[in-house]
């Protein structure tokens, strides 16, 4: 097993590996992150946007297929969005989510980010994962970034969630 290939997070009561996404899972992501999207639960992403974004994702494999996808998008040199986050349904509810979730901690800690944040339609998942409710105001590198070219911009319901990280070692 190589560093690329090597597990980044597993649980044993779900035995749930999280790897690092290859080229061969973009065709997966894209189409599972876009199932979400036409439910109004994500944002649409491009096939070429999944390209650009490959090194921020993480994926859940069985088999070929990708089940579970989340990105850790690096936004300053202390802050990182977890985006992107999808399950597909016949595995929801089984800690897939949480422990791709846990995958983005654990490397945003890794590189010494002392926080992280999401967008989310589902703050009682986060919550349950040490997210705390914030306004996303209190954003201002995602809201004028990234939120004002969003087509729900400015009536967003999407509720921002953030966790303070302690670096790895501190």
């Amino acid at each position: 097993m190589t560093a690329e290939t090597a597990p980044i997070a597993s649980t044993p009561a779900t035995a749930v590996t999280v790897e690092r996404a290859t080229v061969r899972d973009v065709a997966g992501i894209h189409e599972l992150v876009n199932f979400w999207a036409a439910k109004g639960e994500l944002l649409p992403r491009t096939l070429g946007e999944t390209y650009e974004n490959l090194r921020d994702f993480f994926v859940v494999r069985e088999g070929d297929r990708v089940v579970g996808c989340v990105a850790l998008h690096i936004m300053w040199a202390d802050l990182a969005e977890v985006r992107s986050l999808a399950v597909t349904e016949d595995r929801q509810s089984q800690g897939y989510g949480g422990v791709l979730v846990n995958a983005c901690v654990e490397e945003g800690r890794g590189l010494g980010l002392s926080s992280l944040f999401a967008l989310t339609y589902r703050p009682g998942f986060f919550e349950r994962l040490g997210f705390v409710q914030a306004d996303v105001m209190s954003l201002p590198r995602k809201v004028w970034n990234e939120c004002y070219r969003c087509p729900k911009f400015p009536g967003c319901e999407e509720i921002a969630m953030t966790l303070e990280l302690r670096p790895a070692g501190a």
